[in-house]
């Protein structure tokens, strides 16, 4: 209830004893740059008084209980200004909301609320992100899939289930508290890590991706959340990009296995008919160029023998000249010791009336024309064949 004057003239007076002052004029507020204007301490005061001593047992109000409290309620305001900057953070002090300095590891004091407010974000450590699946740590098991985040379509039109994790870390504190909300700067960071792999992958195929491709997707995906983050000036620095899983999906895992399997047998197969090409297409040129100089031997062989041939049937015919009777008789037996060598002979003993006696060729001995019997006919082939 209202206090009262004790003469009973019904007055009412002050928690002080002083009676109501007349309202004054209101005094005009200054503005701060920005045409902010802060708030009427007075009249912030009186409220705080007000909400206080509807708590207080009566006849605390004193003059000098209610000192005390002010001067308590003061204190307590005042000691909500000190905060502390660890050694991986950055103290950041706003004043009404615009930035007034930054402070390092260390102990500060500031101007409580609602005048000034800091704020000590870490800008050294890298926090984790992981996308499309949720790790063991927090399952209390084995990882959970998160199936509309892991899912992709890549550039050879096949389904990827890719897992990746996104290290990153502020870079401007200035940047972060005043363009990010800093409940949901994960929230950020996740929408633009997915956005790149996304583009990344539509471009790569599966199966690279998932060999010889893996560095190439994760540097590219890292530049692209960059620039993504850049042009927002969200003060977030993307420290690296790392593939865990990238899988096909289960209902495709078969038909998938089925393509490698493929695949492989393809390589396979062209791995052996190059290794057959390098085998024989030198061989066939080894032998095309033994061909080339056995025939160009047998050329020079032919050409010699021709030329030989040649140069004896002129000898010959030279000896012919001169002796015609006796060249003629040579010829003839050595064309017959040519033909009649290798044949049996039959010697016919005309003295021994009609006895005959067939050698083969290699055991008809010769004997000089001196010692043969009169009457015996021995073909001259007979005796070139015996060895005459």
């Amino acid at each position: 209830m209202p206090w009262t004057n004790e003469s009973g003239g019904g007055q009412p007076k002050g928690p002080w004893g002083q009676g109501p002052a007349p309202n004054p004029e209101p005094k005009p507020q200054p503005k701060l740059p920005g045409g902010v204007r802060p708030p009427d301490l007075e009249t912030l005061l009186r409220k705080i008084w007000s909400d206080v001593k509807r708590y207080l047992p009566a006849g605390l109000l004193g003059k000098r209980g209610a000192w005390a409290v002010a001067t308590l309620a003061v204190g307590v305001w005042l000691a909500l200004g000190f905060y502390t900057v660890n050694d991986n953070e950055q103290g950041v002090v706003l004043r009404f909301g615009a930035f007034v300095k930054h402070t390092g590891p260390g102990t500060y004091w500031h101007l409580p609320w609602p005048f000034e407010s800091a704020y000590t974000p870490n800008v050294k450590k890298p926090n984790q992100l992981d996308i499309g699946f949720k790790p063991a740590a927090e399952t209390g098991g084995e990882s959970e899939d998160k199936q509309d985040e892991s899912y992709m379509l890549t550039g050879d039109e096949n389904i990827a289930d890719v897992q990746f994790s996104v290290f990153w870390r502020i870079k401007d504190a200035n940047a972060y508290l005043f363009n990010v909300d800093r409940g949901k700067s994960d929230d950020v960071v996740k929408a633009a890590a997915e956005s790149a792999m996304r583009e990344v992958v539509g471009r790569e195929k599966l199966d690279v991706i998932q060999t010889s491709h893996r560095e190439t997707v994760q540097m590219k995906v890292q530049l692209g959340m960059q620039a993504i983050l850049d042009s927002y000036n969200a003060g977030i620095e993307v420290v690296s990009v790392k593939l865990q899983k990238v899988l096909s999906p289960a209902q495709i895992v078969t038909a998938n296995n089925a393509v490698q399997k493929a695949i492989a047998d393809q390589d396979k197969k062209r791995t052996d008919a190059e290794a057959y090409e390098n085998t024989v297409i030198p061989q066939a040129r080894g032998d095309a160029a033994r061909i080339v100089l056995d025939a160009e031997g047998y050329r020079q062989q032919a050409i010699a023998t021709a030329k030989g041939e040649a140069a004896r049937f002129n000898d010959v015919y030279q000896e012919y000249k001169k002796a015609p009777e006796v060249t003629r008789r040579r010829l003839y037996l050595e064309t017959m010791t040519q033909v009649l060598g290798p044949m049996n002979k039959i010697i016919v003993d005309d003295a021994a009336r009609g006895i005959s006696l067939q050698l083969p060729p290699q055991t008809l001995p010769a004997r000089p024309a001196a010692e043969r019997k009169p009457g015996t006919q021995v073909s001259e082939g007979a005796d070139k064949g015996a060895g005459k």
